[in-house]
C-alpha cells in the first residue's frame, strides 16, 4: 500500500475524531447553560444597609408560556418601588406591619414563551445586620403547572440567593448600590463576552479542519 495514501487514510481519520470531539464539546457549551437556567434574583451580592435595585430574571424551560411568577420577599429586605413591565401586572402582599412579603407578576398577554426570558426590577433597602438573602420563587407555566425555586443550591430547583457583604462608608441611599450594580453587571457581561469568544474560536477551528478535508479530497 502506498504510504502517502496511508499517512493520508490517518490524517483524515484523526480530522474527522477531532471533529466530533469538537462538535460534542460545542454542544455542551451551548446547552449546558440552558439546561441549568433557572429563577434568579441578582446581584448575587451586596453590601448591607444598602439601597439596591433587584433584578429577577425568569427564563421559560418548557414548550409553553410562562404567565406568572411569585416571588417570596426575605426578611431582611425592605422592598418599597417596582418598575412596571409593559403587559405585566403586580400584586402584593404584606404583614401586620406594612412591610411587603411577596410580590406577584401575572401577565396580560401572552406570557414568556419557550424561547423568551424576562426580567423584573424592583428596588428596596437590605437590612444592617443581613447575612444572605434567600429568594424562593414560584413559576406558573399557561397549563397551570408550578415551578418552586426554592431548594437549596445543589438541588434541581434551588432558590436564588444574594449573599449579603459587611455595610460600606456610603450614605446607604444609592451610591454604593449603583457601584455593586454596576459592577455584577460588568462581570456578567465579562462571562457572556468570554462564553462568545469560545464558541466563535471552536466554530473557527471547525471551519479550518473542515476545509482542510475538503482540499485532501481526491
Amino acid at each position: 500500500m502506498n504510504m502517502s495514501r496511508v499517512e493520508s487514510e490517518g490524517v483524515g481519520w484523526m480530522m474527522k475524531r477531532i471533529i466530533s470531539v469538537s462538535l460534542v464539546w460545542l454542544l455542551g457549551l451551548t446547552f449546558g447553560g440552558l439546561a441549568s437556567a433557572h429563577v434568579t434574583v441578582q446581584p448575587s451580592q451586596a453590601p448591607a444597609n444598602s439601597y439596591q435595585v433587584f433584578t429577577m430574571r425568569v427564563p421559560t424551560e418548557k414548550e409553553i408560556a410562562t404567565v406568572e411568577v411569585k416571588l417570596e420577599v426575605p426578611a431582611d429586605v425592605n422592598v418599597s418601588r417596582f418598575e412596571p413591565k409593559s403587559d405585566w401586572t403586580y400584586a402584593l402582599e404584606k404583614d401586620a406591619d406594612g412591610k411587603i412579603t411577596t410580590v406577584t407578576w401575572k401577565t396580560t398577554g401572552e406570557g414568556l414563551s419557550a424561547t423568551e426570558f424576562g426580567q423584573f426590577n424592583f428596588q428596596g433597602k437590605i437590612a444592617e445586620n443581613a447575612k444572605e438573602l434567600v429568594w424562593k420563587a414560584h413559576q406558573t407555566y399557561a397549563d397551570g403547572s408550578i415551578v418552586d425555586w426554592t431548594g437549596a443550591a445543589d438541588t434541581d430547583k434551588p432558590a436564588s440567593v444574594t449573599t449579603v457583604t459587611a455595610a460600606s462608608g456610603g450614605d446607604g441611599h444609592g451610591h454604593d448600590a449603583g457601584a455593586a450594580a454596576s459592577s455584577s453587571s460588568g462581570s456578567e457581561r465579562d462571562a457572556l463576552t468570554l462564553g462568545l469568544s469560545i464558541a466563535g474560536l471552536a466554530a473557527g477551528v471547525l471551519a479550518l479542519i473542515i476545509a482542510l478535508l475538503r482540499r485532501r479530497k481526491p
